[in-house]
């Protein structure tokens, strides 16, 4: 039987502060927030019931390379979704993408991330 996936692990400065900030984002309950033997952590769900989460752990090391991994968002309105994040204290990133159909962001500790256009019909 294969595995399930069950969430993606963030490391962070601020595990609270950025767990909110991508709750926020994406419309993301906290489901867990404790403490264990690498410190403090929050998970983050959809909902409760429903995987995948995204699990920030805290981690004091600064991000200093692109992501190897990244969160790619698909809204309905690309630009007012931009805006809205922006305005949440995401920033515009370039890594040398060039001119492409999807802007990348960054969320409060770096952690790079696409808005893609909406999805044709």
């Amino acid at each position: 039987m294969p595995s399930r996936w069950e969430q993606i692990v963030v490391d962070s400065q601020d595990p609270a502060r950025l767990a909110r900030w991508w709750g926020e984002a994406l419309g993301y309950e906290i489901v867990e927030e404790g403490d264990d033997r690498d410190g403090h952590y929050v998970e983050i769900r959809r909902r409760p019931d429903e995987l995948p989460g995204l699990l920030f752990g805290e981690n004091t090391d600064v991000k200093r390379v692109k992501n190897r991994l990244h969160l790619d968002l698909r809204p309905d309105d690309q630009e007012a979704e931009v805006e809205r994040l922006v305005g949440m204290g995401a920033r515009p990133v370039d890594i040398g993408q060039g001119d492409v159909p999807w802007v990348l962001l960054a969320d409060p500790e770096g952690n790079e991330f696409c808005v893609l256009a909406a999805r044709k019909s």
